[in-house]
């Protein structure tokens, strides 16, 4: 069985999710009494935010570089960064560690590619949205990805993630507007699956609120860390 680093605490919700999912889908593959090898850092998310906020992402990327090498030193045979905004520093990170970085944005286009949908929206953090990072590794992957165009719902999708789901906070007017502008997408842009990049949305958003296949970067990241935990698949 291999060791998980897992980068965490960003936020401290889908964290836990991340743990709990992977030991439950762990047990359920070898049985008995198995769980998985893990090593969580977590972090406190309301430094990381300030940073974000000031655009100061290259002393982000110097902490998640130095956890991440922490967790190597631990026993880690590969990092994982539980949250899609922070793939922004991926490449970063990447380069400061000798173990690989299993990359979200790899998981759930896989997932996509498995379901034969290559038209596909995407939401997240306004930085997921409006920035190329996570886009250009899925158009990568063979994907096209359409985002929200109006600055409005940029800000308001990205106001309820911080807001609200990271706080454990689930809305139904937030849920009506995030189902609203993935029908605005359906409608004007012809996409056939909509991504959850954001390891939060999930909480939000169900497979029964829409009428396209519905891609969650969390459920995809932890599919590929435990077959990569229990050797299902080699690094």
């Amino acid at each position: 069985m291999k060791t998980i680093g897992i980068i965490g605490g960003m936020s401290y919700e889908s964290s836990i999710h991340y743990y709990e999912r992977i030991n439950n889908q762990v047990n359920a593959e070898v049985g008995n009494l198995t769980c998985a090898r893990m090593i969580i850092y977590n972090v406190n998310f309301e430094e990381i935010r300030k940073f974000m906020l000031n655009n100061e992402w290259d002393k982000i990327g110097v902490e998640l570089a130095s956890i991440a090498i922490k967790l190597e030193n631990a026993g880690a045979d590969c990092i994982v960064i539980a949250t899609n905004t922070m793939h922004k520093l991926a490449d970063y990170v990447q380069k400061k560690i000798n173990i690989p970085l299993i990359h979200i944005a790899d998981c759930v286009a896989e997932k996509c590619k498995q379901s034969k949908v290559f038209n596909v929206g995407l939401l997240g953090t306004k930085y997921t949205m409006v920035e190329n990072f996570l886009k250009d590794r899925l158009k990568e992957n063979g994907l096209t990805v359409t985002t929200p165009e109006n600055q409005k719902d940029i800000n308001e999708i990205d106001r309820i993630i911080f807001d609200e789901l990271c706080k454990g906070e689930i809305k139904d007017l937030s849920k009506k507007y995030y189902t609203d502008v993935i029908n605005k997408m359906i409608e004007t842009k012809g996409i056939e699956g909509i991504i959850l990049g954001c390891t939060e949305i999930e909480m939000l958003i169900k497979p029964k609120d829409i009428q396209i296949p519905i891609f969650d970067t969390t459920q995809s990241h932890i599919d590929s860390i435990v077959n990569i935990c229990i050797e299902k698949v080699s690094l």
